[in-house]
This record gives structure tokens, sequence and C-alpha cells, in this order.
């Protein structure tokens, strides 16, 4: 077990936030930003701030499409996760 990783993704899923990007993200496969801005109760720059934490932190992928950023979650860093959490 990586204390490193598990403070890594703690801290990324830490804020309400983000948490409920990810599940967002679960349940609609992929979104783009201005999608999840509509669905969260901040502005675009705070949404805009949160994903790059994610992403940072590998939790979830974002790939440019035109003038817009498409995101969806990281299953292996997720599945990675759940199995660090399960060790506990």
């Amino acid at each position: 077990m990586n204390a490193h990783t598990i403070s890594q993704y703690c801290k990324a899923l830490g804020h309400p936030i983000r948490a409920r990007i990810i599940d967002i993200l679960l349940n609609e496969g992929e979104c783009i930003t201005g999608d999840l801005c509509n669905r969260l109760p901040v502005a675009q720059s705070t949404v805009s701030q949160h994903l790059k934490i994610l992403k940072e932190n590998g939790l979830i992928c974002g790939q440019v499409d035109g003038p817009k950023r498409c995101y969806c979650v990281n299953e292996e860093a997720l599945a990675e996760f759940k199995q660090i959490v399960a060790a506990l």
C-alpha cells in the first residue's frame, strides 16, 4: 500500500463537488465541461478548478473536442482506489 497514492486520491475526492463530479461521470460515462457546469451549483471557473485537481490526480481523463473538453472517469485509477480502501 502506497501512502502517497492514498493521500492523493483522498485529497482529490475530499471536496463534495469533486465527489459529485465523479458520480456524474460514472452515471453519464462522459460529459463536457458545460454540461457539468449546468448540473453543479458553482461557477464554471470553480468546476474547471475541480476538474483540474481530479485530472492531476489521475481520477479522470479529459479530451479536447474542438472548443469543448470532454471528461470521463479513469476506470483503472478508480479500481486502484477501491482496492486501497478495501485493504484498509
